[in-house]
């Protein structure tokens, strides 16, 4: 099954790691450090210049997502109980 995460960009659920509001981008070094990372090693995708309510991770990029968390989350559970 497929995650929307805003845009045209779809991932795969089984490849879903994590799921984090964008306000939590600063709340821990590790975390900050973590996304710097992946943005200098270009695995990082921002579907919506405008706006970024949340950041994916998953297996093979970071998305930042014009979709809510709590969204992204829901719909994440309702994909992983039709499995």
């Amino acid at each position: 099954m497929f995650i929307h995460l805003g845009g045209d960009v779809m991932v795969q659920s089984k490849e879903v790691i994590a799921i984090f509001d964008v306000k939590m981008k600063y709340s821990a070094d590790a975390t900050k450090e973590f996304l710097d990372v992946a943005d200098e090693e270009g695995f990082v995708v921002v579907i919506d210049e405008n706006e970024s309510k949340s950041f994916v991770v998953t297996t093979r990029k970071v998305f930042y997502s014009p979709i809510s968390s709590l969204t992204l989350k829901k719909r994440a559970g309702f994909v992983s109980e039709l499995e």
